[in-house]
């Protein structure tokens, strides 16, 4: 992974000093709570319902073990216990003191992270596909290259103060796991005529307004993707809303001009730096490369005969393996998925002590390294066949083997008005009752995939409008109800859900979703996914099902 050098280190421990002066003076009375607020939300720091919540970033999902113990002790030491992983792959701290977090800052400036840009109208996070380096399918790695633009965007001068937040998402597989078509900017590694270049989609988006990106250039030559990006973003700077924060996000900027319109600014942006100072050339990308290397890996034979020995004398590592990891580039090797989804509890948190278990587990078994996934799991990506057995039994003592990946239970929830001050409704708690409702793991391996995503407002940061059933908590009168959506898709191919009908009362949000699952049961063909089913049939027999036991 990407090493800092001492530029980077300047940077990180002169920021933390700044923001240390800025919280003294803030506290003192010297600065006041509207002017703070701009200075906090670029440290990463927000104001919640019971207190404050620091965002710490994980550029494009990628930790080791050292940065995972120093992420569990800042729980330990500074929060109650636990932290929150996100949908974009960073870590939430819920309950920090305000005196405090220039200290937290300064304990992960040790392990080389930090907090900047993870909130604010500026280039957030950028965030990639969890099997990066791993997958099968894989054109190129696109770590590199999404370390490129994290360098070319943090502390841009002229993108710092933009008119919304801004969000990138570089995929570098043929099967689309970064959801980029729902970025301000995805990029997609494409392959023409033996050269590395980038499909480029911009103004996607979910929130208030969701939106399909829409493709602004087929193919990007890879030298180019920093001045294409530059121009796009002098684009959204001089002509995106700043009257409406509502209307602001460049995918707004982007219906309005029409897709040629904008891409006509950015042709004449782009015209006079093509070619110039952000130019790259192949000793910037050998470079970069040199930071993500293939680990050692040991030449191993292509079946192991004792994973169907350990298959067969215990169900539960059966159901595990068969759930929670995936097919690796390298013989011998399999991708370990880490759940994070117990029954009760929060989709996405993990405790100090199993932070620590999945570095220690991550140094013996998987070269050090964990990844962030933006579904709120965690990924061990190089574990050797034979060290499968050992890895399940380690992550199922500490509760973090539930074999659950891809179906219902594994669903993405944001942490709504437990503790956001945005939300309108609950998630944390829809989440618990339909965890209790689909308790029976052989009628959820029955039903299959089902991507279930859940938001307690129209921010969205639960992804409800791609997920295939899709829950989004709206505030009637003072009561929480729930509106569902089925079919939106976050994969190649991208898709908005629809409106089932009328929201649902909260009591009755799992047995609503029992109905729709048992229509899929009765009608589904085959070997037919829930999303297969739905694209054949549509929206019609699961509202019927629905409304008509609820009339």
């Amino acid at each position: 992974m990407y090493q800092y050098d001492h530029v980077d280190k300047t940077i990180v421990t002169e920021r933390v000093d700044q923001f240390r002066d800025q919280v003294k003076r803030h506290l003192d009375g010297g600065i006041n709570d509207n002017d703070f607020k701009d200075l906090r939300l670029r440290n990463g720091l927000y104001m919640q319902v019971h207190a404050h919540m620091l965002r710490v970033s994980i550029p494009y999902g990628l930790v080791n073990s050292a940065q995972m113990h120093a992420l569990a002790e800042v729980a330990r030491k500074y929060d109650r216990g636990y932290g929150h992983f996100t949908t974009r792959q960073n870590i939430q701290f819920n309950w920090p003191e305000l005196e405090q977090v220039p200290n937290i800052l300064e304990d992960l400036a040790h392990v080389e992270m930090h907090a900047m840009q993870t909130s604010g109208n500026c280039i957030r996070n950028i965030s990639s596909d969890q099997y990066a380096g791993v997958a099968p399918d894989e054109i190129i790695d696109p770590r590199p290259y999404c370390e490129i633009i994290r360098q070319w965007s943090t502390l841009h001068p002229e993108f710092y103060w933009l008119p919304r937040k801004f969000k990138f998402a570089v995929t570098g597989a043929t099967t689309d796991r970064a959801a980029v078509q729902f970025h301000d900017i995805g990029l997609e590694v494409v392959q023409q005529q033996g050269e590395i270049g980038f499909k480029v989609y911009v103004g996607g988006g979910l929130g208030r307004t969701p939106v399909i990106g829409k493709v602004i250039k087929e193919f990007l030559p890879r030298e180019h993707i920093l001045s294409y990006c530059e121009a796009m973003l002098r684009v959204y700077n001089l002509y995106g809303r700043r009257d409406n924060k509502y209307k602001a996000r460049i995918k707004i900027l982007v219906n309005a001009l029409g897709i040629d319109g904008f891409r006509d600014k950015v042709e004449q942006e782009w015209a006079p730096i093509r070619g110039g100072d952000l130019t790259l050339v192949d000793a910037d990308f050998e470079y970069m490369n040199g930071f993500f290397p293939e680990p050692d890996y040991a030449k191993l034979s292509e079946s192991d005969k004792r994973i169907d020995q350990w298959r067969n004398l215990d169900s539960r590592f059966k159901h595990w393996y068969d759930h929670n990891t995936a097919v690796h580039k390298q013989t011998g090797y399999r991708i370990v998925n880490v759940s994070l989804k117990e029954h009760g509890v929060a989709p996405g948190d993990a405790t100090d002590a199993q932070m620590d278990a999945v570095a220690d587990i991550a140094e013996e078994y998987s070269f050090g390294e964990i990844r962030v996934t933006h579904e709120q799991n965690l990924v061990l990506a190089d574990v050797r066949n034979k060290d499968l057995l050992e890895v399940w039994r380690a992550l199922d003592k500490h509760k973090l083997a539930t074999a659950n990946i891809g179906s219902l239970n594994d669903m993405i929830c944001c942490p709504g008005s437990d503790f956001c001050s945005l939300a309108n409704t609950t998630s944390i708690g829809i989440a618990k009752q339909i965890n209790e409702h689909f308790d029976n793991y052989d009628e959820l391996y029955d039903i299959g995939e089902v991507k279930l995503k859940m938001s307690g407002c129209m921010n969205a940061c639960g992804h409800h409008h791609v997920g295939h059933i899709g829950i989004l908590g709206v505030d009637k009168k003072g009561e929480e109800w729930y509106q569902l959506t089925l079919g939106g898709d976050a994969t190649n191919t991208a898709t908005l859900g629809e409106r089932l009908g009328p929201a649902i009362a909260k009591a009755e949000v799992s047995d609503a979703i029992a109905r729709i699952l048992d229509v899929y049961k009765d009608i589904r063909q085959n070997e037919e996914s829930f999303i297969q089913t739905f694209r054949r049939v549509g929206v019609d027999p699961f509202k019927e099902r629905v409304y008509a036991v609820a009339a």
